[in-house]
């Protein structure tokens, strides 16, 4: 997350570059800063008219609890940044901290905010050389049916699988029948805001990794991912 100070181009580019990992970069103008950090061990020089803007980064968890990694090189210095809340100075001074509350909320919490939802994932079974669901999926059909409607507006993705038995061809064209069945379900909903894509795997993707000709029944499946 960055709270960007306009005259600084290298934070919009910064915006970009952390927006695929779990850091985020603040901008805090001179003289707040995080009470996070100890700025009196490294202080920045004072200019003769124009005080210049600091930007700290600051790793997250994902929000299905995950933390992954973030290296900086800055002119001061490189740091990473491994652990949950962990932050440092975005030109490398100084050594990382622990963020606090305080902090994460003055100056991320307008961004926290704004971060998009995680995908939801629903895995159905199929019964063996059929569309058929199984009888514990055709259960749970409905309640994914009822997550959509509760949805303004959702991308979904229907992929169909296969076990190994028989040819490959004609796996790929179960996959096909088993995505479609499933998405022509979905429609049922209607809604100008929701689109939904197709597509088989056939056996391609097993599931469960096993010889070909072989019986499985967690490769007989559709994922379904919300977006």
């Amino acid at each position: 997350m960055i709270r960007s100070v306009p005259v600084l181009k290298l934070a919009t580019a910064l915006v970009t570059m952390l927006a695929s990992a779990p850091g985020f970069a603040g901008q805090l103008p001179i003289p707040e800063g995080p009470s996070s950090f100890n700025m009196r061990q490294d202080p920045m020089p004072e200019l003769p008219q124009i005080k210049p803007a600091l930007s700290y980064v600051v790793l997250m968890p994902s929000p299905d609890g995950t933390v992954g990694r973030v290296v900086l090189a800055g002119e001061r210095g490189d740091k990473v940044l491994a652990q949950a809340r962990e932050g440092a100075w975005l030109d490398g001074r100084g050594n990382t901290a622990s963020v606090g509350k305080e902090d994460l909320d003055r100056d991320f919490s307008g961004a926290m905010a704004a971060r998009p939802p995680m995908p939801e994932q629903f895995v159905l079974y199929f019964e063996l050389g059929a569309t058929a669901l199984t009888k514990e999926s055709a259960a749970v059909l409905p309640r994914i049916v009822d997550r959509i409607r509760t949805l303004p507006t959702v991308d979904i993705s229907v992929v169909g699988h296969t076990d190994t038995l028989g040819k490959s061809e004609a796996n790929e064209a179960l996959g096909l029948m088993r995505a479609n069945f499933i998405a022509n379900e979905l429609k049922q909903i209607g809604g100008k805001n929701m689109t939904i894509t197709v597509e088989s795997n056939g056996e391609r993707n097993l599931l469960v990794v096993t010889l070909d000709e072989t019986n499985e029944k967690k490769n007989r499946r559709v994922e379904i991912t919300l977006r």
